[in-house]
């Protein structure tokens, strides 16, 4: 998409939505562009709300799967929120930035006032929603999401080391969000292991990004905020550590259930060779600076695809023997 002109950045700030459409801009441009600073590519990350309900072999139920389903929904209109929120916050900044300037909202194809409106309606829509189709724990929960991530725009991205943690808590609550909504028992072993796995992802992203940039010789504090600040060799310690506590979280989970009585196997415990080796490939791109991106490399290496499955594989089947 090309650059926007003056008159139609001008045009769109002071017409918003109703103004722009009357001029002549097509329904269906606008409705593109909100789809698209609702990030599509990202909402693979929302598959993170099965990941209770899979781990208690919950996802045989009709029932279940259908509650899941609406709470996939709601936690994506929320995510899409506050990227509606933030690109219109950052429209201006946006436009100075080389790859930035090419988002709807900063290239003028969405109105800032269309971003803002439409990222308000989701940010209260969904946790309303949730109070009346799920409980009122999913719908605490949806919105302390909203609050925080809006936080974290405005305020907590500047905050040194607080703004990885407010990233990983995200994660971390899309993983609990499925439990929370079907009343499943979360244990301390399924969040140490769903907390440090995120954080895992966190820092090797953040140490991609850092690396990357600084060996294009490109501006470090232009890309993000705060990415400057830290040192490949912390950002590599913070990823190596967070790997190591989530793998041995999850050996020490799956040893302590014990074999299955009504199992040939011990399903469980074995499937701890694909989760470690599940880590061991992701660290391979982490420590080559390619982990910039996470859904490309969890969707693109056919390695991790398959070890994924086998872990997938196993762990279903710990849940039916159980």
């Amino acid at each position: 998409m090309g650059e926007p002109s003056a008159v139609l950045v001008e045009e769109t700030a002071a017409t918003g939505v109703a103004g722009v459409v009357a001029r002549g801009k097509p329904a269906r441009e606008l409705t593109g562009g909100l789809l698209r600073t609702a990030r599509p590519r990202q909402w693979v990350k929302n598959g993170l709300v099965l990941a209770a309900p899979f781990a208690a072999g919950r996802l045989l139920s009709l029932r279940d799967s259908v509650q899941l389903g609406v709470v996939l929904v709601l936690f994506t209109a929320c995510a899409s929120a506050v990227y509606l929120i933030n690109d219109a916050r950052d429209a201006d900044a946006d436009r100075a930035h080389p790859v930035k300037r090419r988002r709807p909202v900063a290239c003028g194809q969405v109105p800032v006032g269309a971003a803002y409106t439409a990222g308000g309606l989701l940010a209260v829509a969904a946790p309303v929603t949730a109070a009346l189709t799920c409980n009122a724990d999913t719908a605490g929960l949806l919105a302390g999401y909203v609050v925080m991530q809006l936080a974290y725009c405005v305020w907590l991205k500047h905050m040194l080391v607080v703004d990885l943690v407010i990233v990983t808590t995200g994660f971390l609550m899309r993983a609990m969000a499925g439990g929370v909504a079907l009343g499943i028992g979360l244990s301390r072993w399924f969040l140490i292991t769903s907390g440090f796995c995120a954080l895992f992802m966190v820092a090797a992203k953040r140490y991609s990004e850092l690396v990357l940039v600084s060996g294009e010789g490109g501006d470090v504090g232009a890309t993000r905020a705060l990415l400057g600040e830290y040192t490949p060799g912390y950002l590599r310690f913070v990823w190596q550590l967070a790997a190591g506590v989530g793998m041995l979280a999850y050996c020490l989970w799956a040893m302590e259930t014990g074999g299955s009585a009504s199992g040939l196997l011990p399903w469980r415990q074995l499937s701890m060779i694909p989760f470690i080796l599940s880590v061991l490939r992701y660290a391979v791109f982490a420590d080559a600076g390619s982990a910039g991106a996470p859904e490309d490399v969890l969707l693109r290496d056919r390695a991790l695809v398959v070890i994924g499955l086998a872990w997938g594989a196993l762990y279903v089947l710990a849940a039916v023997n159980r």
